[in-house]
């Protein structure tokens, strides 16, 4: 076994420094075995990139279970494959890619945690190196005999791996040495070999020097010795004990050996598929458990290096039952490779995880197939069985009232002091809710009779070719919602009236409530035998990542706060958002407004229910209004009410006193607290409207018509009223039964989102042998393009 330690700078600097650093390290060490989650947070000094210490020292002997408990993992171990660390060409190395893998381990190891490397490379290292050295021989030699400055062409001789691996050993830990020192670690080099494992004082060694090595802060670097690699003997795999065979079989004994919290092991694949990667069925595995391999077909190695995925998959499961959590991701992909190994610690869904503990209940994808399944069952049913379904939903809300608010009493009391009075306004249900949600319901049901498979328009194409475009669910829905318990029953009746497949992932606060209320559902889909096609998310599954399910989800639709909005639009790769990030709702106080209607107006808009994103934030009032009777009238109003005025620049100016000035123009406040600003006149609010706004709902109050019209007609907003309140902006009021959100977007649907929005089309064509070529210059046909009568809606 050889053991070198490299650190940045001279001899005798690292002379003086190796004590000093041996004394941090090993108080810094000592300190965050003490360390709670309240600790105050303090910065290495030392280093040139500051870091917070956090709380990730546990009792080892069992694995992570979930992937969101791979944030604590203190020691991690990171295998590099031949395929991560060389290049396409496989002789040298691929430095980007190296660059950043460098620097994610630094972040790790500056983070507090105990970062060691098993890599691969040296071969590829060498053979670069040899084939430059062999080349300019040949060249010098060929030169030398022929005279001449022209150089014919030479023949490479195949090089031998052992010698390869000698020449690169060095050059390979320089380059790891130079990078590391850019983050003012230090990295020492570490070659073994199978027999070191199998010989006690070895071992005994071995381990010494690696605990020394990260109790000083050192990474460690290993590798096998492949310049003197014996054959693999004696084999202990028999024995229970993994033999070192390769770098994967190397990386999970020294996981074992060393106690570490996680393997991840790196490859040019994504992970583990249930066969092999490229095949028209491959699906990756999101967690594989151990018995699991029966049903796995294992393809060929990787394009260099001496393992494959069934080498992978054996070191995995031998580290797993060892008490080490196991991670096999893709380090290759010039997407992910530059964040990949930290999103695996921060619990992101990359790769495959390798757990003992099987969930109780199926995956989120085993459950986004089964909500595609019903959810085509769902679209086939009659139009009478759909409603029959939200009938029956209907009354077990009220029928089981009793148990929906216990469930909701539950919610309430766990929430009580941590959500805001807003929040828990929305997580709360009542029997006047649940009345309100069966009225709606029924609404559904009665406008779902022909919303499935109806024709919007019928063209004669030809002769005996008739082609109809006709309505047909999206496919499966994801919707995000919190703290809103009664949003569940809407959206599942949306879901089954439109015959679309539904996932639904709740806030936890309202974890019991929306356990209940998806039973419900079920239990209304299950007279039909539909029963899957509404599945609710139970998992650890973070938002996130289900934003990533592409293949499974059509649509995502969020329900809730602006942030949670943002999130997910940010989050969600080739899935459409449907939805609005904020509802910034304005209303403008013309100069012919009506003093009686402007005070009501005001009050609904903005104190009726302060928390919704249909609230009012923004009182745009004419200048012409300020000091009358009817701007004392909506001051008083507001001061009664007790809602918080914010002035604008504008109306601040105008004041010796004025009220706290706004922060910004563009804020939703979900609370009892608004902005007033003045203007000059209608095209200036609707100006300061199309700056600020969110392009939500925006109203007019006056009693000029002309001013109206203009007004409606030229703010580009998804609602648009005149003397109305804006908490008219909703489905239920619209006369929609429910809304699933409302949308800002432009394209689709826009405004309250009922029935109508989540539906889309196809197109059926009737022919009789019809054929392109019969409608050639010389065809015996030609292009008729009649329009069809279409079957009339029912309206009833």
């Amino acid at each position: 076994m050889l053991s070198q330690v490299y650190c940045s700078g001279f001899q005798p600097f690292r002379q003086r420094l190796l004590p000093w650093v041996q004394s941090t390290a090993l108080s810094r060490s000592r300190a965050a075995d003490r360390i709670q989650p309240s600790a105050i947070r303090h910065v290495r000094s030392w280093s040139n990139i500051p870091f917070i210490t956090v709380p990730l020292s546990r009792a080892h002997g069992k694995s992570f279970a979930h992937r969101s408990e791979l944030k604590h993992a203190k020691r991690i171990v990171v295998k590099l494959g031949s395929a991560v660390v060389t290049r396409g060409d496989e002789c040298g190395l691929a430095l980007g890619r190296l660059a950043s893998i460098v620097e994610q381990v630094s972040v790790l190891q500056n983070q507090g945690r105990e970062m060691m490397l098993v890599t691969s490379g040296a071969v590829a290292f060498g053979k670069q190196r040899l084939r430059h050295e062999i080349l300019l021989s040949q060249s010098v030699r060929q030169a030398l005999h022929s005279g001449q400055n022209q150089l014919k062409e030479m023949a490479i001789p195949v090089l031998e791996a052992r010698a390869c691996a000698a020449a690169g050993q060095s050059g390979l830990m320089a380059l790891y040495e130079a990078m590391f020192t850019q983050y003012s670690i230090c990295a020492a080099q570490i070659l073994v070999t199978n027999l070191d494992f199998h010989d006690e004082q070895k071992r005994r060694n071995l381990n010494g020097t690696l605990h020394e090595l990260l109790r000083m802060n050192i990474v460690p670097i290993v590798n096998t010795n492949d310049a003197v690699v014996p054959p693999a003997e004696p084999n202990s795999d028999l024995q229970g004990v993994i033999s070192v065979k390769d770098n994967d079989s190397l990386a999970a004994r020294l996981a074992v050996e060393m106690k570490t919290d996680l393997l991840i092991v790196l490859s040019d694949v994504e992970g583990l598929f249930d066969s092999p990667p490229g095949s028209d069925d491959a699906k990756l595995i999101d967690i594989f458990y151990p018995g699991d391999q029966q049903s796995v077909t294992f393809g060929t190695k990787s394009r260099v290096g001496m393992g494959g995925m069934e080498a992978k998959v054996k070191a995995a499961l031998w580290a797993l039952q060892g008490g080490t959590s196991v991670v096999i991701a893709n380090g290759t992909h010039p997407k992910v490779s530059g964040h990949v190994i930290t999103d695996i610690v921060e619990g992101k869904k990359v790769g495959t995880f390798f757990s003992e503990v099987k969930p109780a209940g199926p995956t989120v994808e085993q459950q986004g197939e089964m909500a595609r399944s019903g959810g085509r069952m769902l679209a086939t049913l009659e139009p009478e069985q759909r409603a029959e379904i939200i009938h029956h939903l209907a009354d077990l809300l009220t029928d089981q009232r009793d148990e929906i608010l216990l469930a909701n009493k539950k919610d309430l009391e766990e929430a009580e002091g941590r959500l805001a009075a807003p929040l828990l306004k929305r997580l709360s249900l009542s029997t006047s809710k649940l009345n309100s949600l069966a009225i709606g319901l029924r609404q559904i049901a009665a406008s779902s009779q022909d919303s499935v498979g109806r024709v919007l328009r019928r063209t004669r194409i030809a002769k005996n070719l008739e082609l109809e475009q006709v309505t047909v669910p999206i496919g499966v829905l994801l919707v995000i919602f919190e703290s809103r318990p009664d949003c569940l029953p809407q959206v599942a009746a949306l879901a089954i009236a439109s015959g679309n497949g539904l996932l639904l992932k709740g806030g936890k606060e309202a974890t019991h409530s929306n356990r209940i209320l998806h039973l419900l559902a079920q239990e209304a889909l299950s007279i039909h035998g539909v029963k899957e096609a509404i599945q609710l998310v139970n998992t650890r599954e973070e938002v996130e990542d289900l934003c990533r399910l592409d293949k499974m989800i059509d649509l995502i639709i969020p329900r809730g706060s602006s942030q949670l909005v943002r999130d997910i639009q940010k989050a969600a790769k080739g899935i459409p958002v449907m939805g609005h990030s904020e509802g910034i709702c304005h209303m403008y106080v013309d100069s012919e407004a009506s003093v009686d209607k402007v005070t009501r107006l005001v009050r609904d808009s903005k104190c009726e229910y302060p928390a919704a994103c249909n609230a009012l934030e923004t009182l745009l009032i004419h200048r012409d209004l300020l000091r009358t009777p009817l701007f004392d009238q909506i001051i008083d109003m507001l001061r009664v009410e007790q809602v918080k005025i914010h002035a604008g620049p504008k109306f601040a100016s105008y004041l010796t006193f004025s009220p706290s000035e706004v922060k910004s123009l563009r804020t939703e406040y979900g609370d009892l607290e608004l902005c007033i600003e003045v203007v000059d006149s209608i095209q200036e609010a609707i100006d300061h409207i199309h700056k600020y706004g969110s392009s939500h709902t925006d109203v007019i109050v006056t009693e000029n018509e002309k001013t109206a019209e203009f007004f409606l007609q030229h703010v580009d907003s998804a609602c648009v009223f005149w003397n109305a309140s804006t908490r008219f902006s909703d489905g239920y009021r619209f006369g929609l039964g429910a809304e699933v959100g409302i949308s800002t977007s432009r394209i689709h649907a826009r405004g309250p989102v009922g029935l109508e929005g989540l539906l889309t089309t196809k197109w059926l064509l009737r022919g009789q042998d019809h054929v392109v070529s019969d409608f050639s210059e010389h065809g015996s046909l030609k292009y008729l393009h009649e329009n069809l009568p279409v079957p009339q809606r029912n309206t009833n």
